[in-house]
């Protein structure tokens, strides 16, 4: 059985990259990561991926200044790389929509957050963990979900919560929540390479039994 073929997309560190390179590595991610895209050139996480033997593009400003540039080379490098999956792990930046449509229910990205909580238009990053410390909540979390073309408004896959102290700042919140994200990003990537995720109404059922 051919392993599924994953783009990483990312703007950062790329810890959660790292985290799926783990688990090809220790063989408990039956995937491929053919592909990595940085919205920015110096994103550390892609000297993660040149070190561990995969294609890692940077897809910046600098290198190309219009949108229609980046759509155009974003697809023919999809295309040229027959992915399966495309993971958004820390990217930055809007999809195109038109990527969106071509691989409906094909991309899946991680949240800092339990949506619908701190998510949608200007939550991202360490601003999501400044809006839960500012709201006093005493409940955070992380969120895996497919894709659409709202933002952070895809069908959820997977979420789990963490408690928040009242003396923990926005940097120990976020460092809280994002080893969920080490954990649930994974997941959610094995549970689509076994197909075991269904799509219904805007709902992911998620069946115990892998299909053939």
């Amino acid at each position: 059985m051919s392993r599924l073929r994953i783009a990483v997309f990312i703007s950062g560190g790329g810890s959660n990259l790292q985290a799926l390179i783990d688990g090809v590595n220790n063989n408990t991610l039956p995937i491929e990561i053919a592909l990595i895209i940085s919205s920015r050139s110096d994103a550390y996480g892609l000297i993660r991926g040149k070190e561990n033997g995969i294609k890692s593009i940077a897809l910046d400003k600098k290198a190309l200044p219009s949108q229609v540039e980046v759509k155009t080379e974003m697809l023919r490098l999809l295309e040229e790389e027959n992915i399966d999956l495309i993971v958004l792990a820390g990217y930055l930046q809007l999809i195109p929509k038109e990527i969106i449509a071509k691989y409906t229910n094909r991309i899946i990205n991680i949240h800092p957050s339990l949506i619908p909580s701190f998510s949608g238009k200007g939550y991202y990053g360490e601003r999501v963990h400044e809006a839960a410390y500012n709201r006093g909540v005493k409940l955070s979390g992380a969120t895996v979900h497919f894709v659409n073309e709202e933002m952070d408004a895809g069908p959820i896959i997977l979420q789990q919560a963490v408690d928040i102290d009242y003396t923990d700042t926005p940097k120990e919140i976020q460092e809280k929540v994002l080893c969920l994200e080490h954990k649930l990003l994974p997941m959610a990537v094995k549970l689509i390479a076994e197909g075991r995720l269904r799509v219904v109404n805007n709902r992911v059922e998620i069946k115990s039994e892998v299909q053939s």
